[in-house]
């Protein structure tokens, strides 16, 4: 299956968590986490195969352990990168056709 890719440009912020200090001995580890959230109402797909519906790849691959694996691409699953369904209620919400990425085993 071919497609045909299209940069995106998403305006997000950035914000870093507290950062986490441990000691041991005389080493000092630091371990940071930053979390990225697109700004806005605006969709996540702008411009992407905008006539249908809902925009869904699948990928076919002979070594899976599942038969079907549906991973995220709207960033709001509750099980990312696992798809759980939530890109229906972004759809909903801003008008936006983002759907999962689907691996089928062959």
């Amino acid at each position: 299956m071919a497609s045909s890719m299209t940069g995106v440009t998403v305006p997000f912020t950035l914000s870093p968590s507290s950062l986490k200090r441990s000691t041991t001995g005389s080493r000092i580890s630091t371990r940071r986490m930053v979390v990225v959230r697109a700004e806005g109402g605006a969709g996540i797909n702008p411009d992407i195969r905008k006539t249908e519906d809902k925009v869904v790849d699948a990928v076919v691959v002979t070594e899976l352990a599942k038969p079907l694996t549906a991973y995220c691409r709207c960033w709001r699953s509750g099980t990312f990168p696992l798809c759980d369904g939530s890109h229906v209620k972004h759809n909903k919400a801003t008008g936006d056709n983002v759907g999962p990425l689907l691996l089928k085993k062959q």
